[in-house]
């Protein structure tokens, strides 16, 4: 029996508890890239420590899918949140770059357990008609949690220190955990098609033209979202920035996710999802090409913003056409496929970023990750 609320299709209490692991996420993953830089770790060193937060989904996230769509979402689920307080709770107590290195590992398997199979039953659990709007509560939800992760964190930071902050992190997690418990077994997703379907190869989702190209523009828009999330935390402490002020630039950036996901329905109807696609990458190219030239709180904050309008409807309406044009009873495979492509992208991005950047400087990642972004850009204006 499926778990929906009362005159809609669209669980809003799976979308609620994924939305608060979210927060203990985006909050971990803020805390552990300025709890390295406390400790005068490297560039490269920093991006070890980041490029470990999905190295183990890059390899996994096929077979949690496949699991969520036979058994259902529960079990998976269940583990991934706990894993997450779990590698909270270490970085707060025994801080240093060895053991944030495991807490990274904790962090984003278990996150990334939680999100393939909640996501997985989300679109599962919503009609067809809804697809769009279920998954706009959801990117809207994202917004929220974005925003709230870092401010928090980072005023804890400030106010309490690097174990308090990790320690809130923890407690989200938990409470996440907790919620889910809550629900009864039996509203886990039933699958749609039998176990043996969903073992098919994976190969065959890659040689689907309309969803191979869905993987391809959501990648790319996940390697822009992952750009800001390392780069401008490291190029506001470089600037002098406080451990506020750079929880306020990515609230400033949550912000504008959450403005521009609003509109999503609009934007579906209006100039449709491959347009929209297709600006957002071009607008985010434009945002890195400036951004290094920002020196200042004032002046980093509206680009902020606006790079989060940009990249804010990327993910809602890359879930919308994933569930539509994946294979009947394939959906959870294929949300495995996709987040494995944005862990391979969240893996080798600060580790190869940070490397560069120990050399080339901060600015010129930016301006490489411009590069690449318009290059997606000319791809999605391909598609309809």
């Amino acid at each position: 029996m499926a778990v929906r609320e009362i005159g809609s299709s669209i669980p809003l209490r799976l979308i609620g508890l994924l939305v608060l692991g979210h927060v203990a996420f985006a909050g971990g993953r803020f805390t552990l890239t300025l709890q390295a830089v406390a400790l005068q770790a490297s560039p490269a060193a920093i991006g070890l420590v980041m490029g470990l937060l999905m190295v183990v989904p890059m390899f996994l996230a096929v077979r949690i899918g496949r699991w969520s769509d036979t058994l259902g979402f529960m079990k998976p689920a269940s583990a991934g949140l706990a894993m997450g307080g779990a590698g909270a709770l270490l970085a707060a107590w025994w801080p240093g770059i060895p053991v944030l290195c495991v807490a990274s590992v904790l962090i984003g398997t278990g996150y990334m357990l939680a999100h393939v199979a909640v996501n997985n039953a989300i679109g599962q659990q919503s009609r067809p008609e809804e697809l769009t709007r279920a998954f706009s509560w959801l990117a809207m939800g994202f917004s929220v949690s974005g925003l709230v992760g870092p401010l928090m964190c980072g005023l804890a930071i400030d106010h309490l220190g690097y174990r308090a902050a990790f320690t809130l992190a923890a407690v989200c997690s938990l409470a996440s955990l907790y919620a889910l418990a809550s629900m009864r077994q039996g509203q886990a997703v039933r699958p749609r098609v039998p176990a043996g379907e969903a073992r098919r190869s994976v190969v065959d989702l890659l040689r689907h033209p309309p969803l191979r190209a869905v993987f391809v523009v959501s990648g790319l828009l996940s390697m822009g979202w992952d750009l800001f999330s390392f780069l401008v935390p490291l190029h506001g402490a470089r600037s002098g920035l406080s451990a506020t002020a750079i929880g306020l630039l990515m609230g400033a950036f949550g912000v504008g996710t959450f403005v521009i996901r609003i509109f999503l329905p609009y934007l579906s109807a209006g100039p449709g999802q491959w347009r929209t696609l297709r600006w957002a990458l071009f607008v985010t190219a434009v945002g890195y090409l400036l951004f290094p030239m920002a020196d200042s709180f004032a002046a980093m904050l509206p680009a902020s913003f606006a790079l989060g309008l940009a990249l804010g409807c990327g993910q809602p309406m890359a879930m919308n056409l994933l569930h539509v044009t994946a294979p009947a009873g394939r959906a959870g495979e294929a949300v495995g496929v996709r987040s494995t492509l944005t862990s391979a992208s969240q893996t080798f991005l600060p580790l190869v970023f940070g490397a560069l950047g120990a050399a080339l400087g901060v600015g010129v990642m930016f301006w490489i990750g411009a590069v690449v972004l318009a290059g997606g850009g000319v791809y999605a204006g391909r598609h309809r």
